[in-house]
């Protein structure tokens, strides 16, 4: 899975605390999500789509074999 977590929270001037606080997470959660070490769940995906009005396939991009 890729993320484009860090690339849309510098386009809207969020650090990861603030991002954070936003989701309902720790900041080390943001951390791990931006490294690609941890695959958020469904109701931290959501979140993150409604707070930078951007659908999840585009926030989150899988490769085909992990979809299979």
């Amino acid at each position: 899975m890729k993320t484009r977590l860090k690339e849309l929270r510098a386009r809207d001037g969020l650090n990861q605390t603030e991002l954070a606080k936003r989701t309902k997470v720790s900041r080390q959660t943001i951390s791990l999500i931006e490294r690609e070490e941890l695959m958020p769940s469904l109701l931290i995906a959501m979140r993150l789509s409604r707070i930078f009005d951007e659908p999840i396939d585009q926030i989150f991009i899988f490769k085909e074999e992990e979809l299979v």
